[in-house]
Parts: structure tokens; sequence; C-alpha cells
């Protein structure tokens, strides 16, 4: 059952046991969406690292986050942001990996894919992302309705930016199918962002229920991370105590 809960958080103390944060960003965009939430997390002490995604291949990406968590001094609370949460799905299984957490993004099942969830009906006027038609093997965010879309709450500047510097995503990531799927016996916490243009928010909803979520609720676009760090970080945070 999915439960609602509030963010608290304790800044500026120490962690009480050394976990490892690893944060691993979604399709059209890079690591450095992070910097924000990196910077607050680790001035309480923790030790965050982030995932460069190539988005090319699911198989691919899941193996960059593998990387990144045999690096981690300690054991992980592993963050996906987007397509990210198709990522740690996979990668989550790893057994240095303590909990999950989900951050407007996609929890797919064993033999689902970012593209067969999207395939489920979104509710009466919910949004869908302005994602053009694939061109050699690659989809682009139209980027006219990147600002909107993708970070409304998020300063125009930097958003006609990332629409300008989008990462292209391969449709191996897209179409990969997920084969492990960690959130079926490790700890489970999906922030949703009520104002996503990009993700309905009912999806989301929907597969945090499914996956047993503690779950949140914030008023955000999809670009929740740079929207709304300092809560970010606090939800993260909270999912580093043992009894979370």
């Amino acid at each position: 059952m999915s439960q609602g809960g509030a963010i608290n958080s304790s800044p500026g103390v120490t962690p009480a046991a050394p976990v490892s944060i690893v944060l691993v960003h979604g399709a059209f965009v890079d690591g450095s969406g992070w910097q924000a939430v990196h910077a607050i997390l680790s001035a309480r002490g923790y030790e965050v690292l982030v995932v460069q995604n190539p988005t090319i291949t699911l198989e691919g990406d899941v193996a960059a986050t593998e990387r990144v968590i045999g690096q981690a001094r300690h054991p992980v609370v592993l963050v996906g942001h987007s397509y990210g949460g198709a990522v740690i799905t996979q990668a989550g299984a790893n057994p240095s990996v303590l909990a999950l957490v989900y951050l407007a993004a996609f929890v797919p099942d064993v033999g689902e894919s970012v593209a067969s969830l999207n395939q489920h009906p979104v509710e009466a006027g919910e949004a869908t992302a302005p994602v053009l038609a694939p061109q050699d093997g690659f989809l682009m965010v139209d980027p006219a309705r990147f600002p909107a879309a993708f970070g409304a709450d998020v300063g125009v500047e930097r958003t006609r930016f990332m629409a300008a510097s989008q990462v292209p995503w391969g449709l191996g990531a897209v179409t990969g199918q997920v084969t492990l799927a960690a959130w079926r016996n490790k700890p489970v916490h999906y922030l949703i962002a009520t104002d996503d243009l990009m993700i309905p928010p009912s999806a989301q909803r929907r597969m945090a229920d499914r996956a047993g979520a503690r779950v949140v609720e914030l008023e955000s676009s999809h670009a929740v991370m740079l929207a709304r760090p300092s809560e970010v970080a606090a939800f993260i945070e909270c999912a580093t105590k043992p009894e979370a």
C-alpha cells in the first residue's frame, strides 16, 4: 500500500550510519541537474555520487550506474529521476543498495519498458510529453515546448538552455525491458510531482502504489530536483534512515 508522509529532515546533522547516495538522471538531460541536491546532501555529511548516463540503451545506463555504485564507500541509497527510475529498478538489485528513491520516475516491472508504461491511458486533462518523432534512432523533446513541459517552475533562461542542449534519448533505452525489479524486495520511496507535464501524476501514483512505496506529493514540475531541491534532498535523506 502507498502511504502519504511529510518530508522531514535534520539539516546539518551528520548521518548516524555511513550511507552513500547515488543520483541517476533521466532522459534529455545530464547529471548537472543534480548540482543543488548534491550540495545540500554533501553538506549534511553524505557521500553523494552522480551517474552520467549515456541514455543510448537501458543496458548501458544500468552498467554506468553499477560502476558508480561500485565506487561508493558505504551502502547506497539509489535515486532515479524520470527515466532514471527504470535504470535504478534494474541496477538496484545490486546487494550494496539499501533503498530506492523515485522522483517523478518510471517504475517498470520485469518485462516492461518505459515505452510500454507510456502506453497506459492518461486521465482527462493530463498532458503528455511533447516528444518529437524519432530521428536516427533517437528521441528529443520539441525545443519550443521544452521549458513549459519540463520545468515551468524553473527559470526560463535555464530551461531554454536545457532545451537547446538536450541529450538525445536512444530508442534502445526507451524500449529496453527490465529483467530485474529491485523494488519487489527493497524499501521504496516515491516523490510525486503533482504539476508534472512529462509523466502524468496519475501514472506516477499508479506506479508508486504498485511498488508499495512510501509516497509524498509535492507541487512541482517534472524538473523537481531543480524546482524544489531542498524538499528533494530532505525526501532522499528520509530514505537513509533505517526506520524509513
